[in-house]
């Protein structure tokens, strides 16, 4: 925080709540001065990425931060896109609710991806339409 804040840092001031305080407490005090916002409890959750999810995780990670408007953690991130999943999904999907949200998805995709699937639908249905 010194290099921080150059001349305008307290050292005296902080050296004693360093002095008074737990290491906890010292670390959400700091936490607070930095980011003016309050400490709040965490986990760290780790789990495998496999290298092709890896893009998708990363992309769906920078377009939360856009949405934001700012450079949150990727924790929040990833809470954001959670919670958007959840938002519209629940254990009981039907069928008809899963088609409309790959519906969605296709929609998302640029128009060549679009014509592409639409190509590859059309060929399946004549595939199963010649096996009759």
């Amino acid at each position: 925080m010194a290099r921080h804040k150059g001349r305008g840092f307290n050292s005296a001031a902080w050296l004693d709540k360093a002095k008074s305080s737990s290491k906890q407490e010292l670390e959400q005090e700091v936490y607070k001065h930095l980011t003016g916002e309050e400490y709040g409890p965490y986990e760290m959750v780790y789990f495998k990425l496999y290298e092709s999810q890896l893009p998708t995780v990363e992309r769906a990670l920078l377009v939360a931060a856009r949405m934001v408007g700012s450079e949150r953690s990727r924790g929040y991130c990833l809470e954001l896109v959670c919670a958007d999943f959840l938002a519209g999904r629940t254990e009981e999907s039907t069928p008809e609710e899963i088609l409309m949200l790959i519906q969605h998805l296709v929609k998302l995709l640029p128009a060549e991806y679009q014509t592409r699937l639409a190509g590859q639908e059309q060929e399946e249905e004549l595939e199963r339409a010649a096996r009759c």
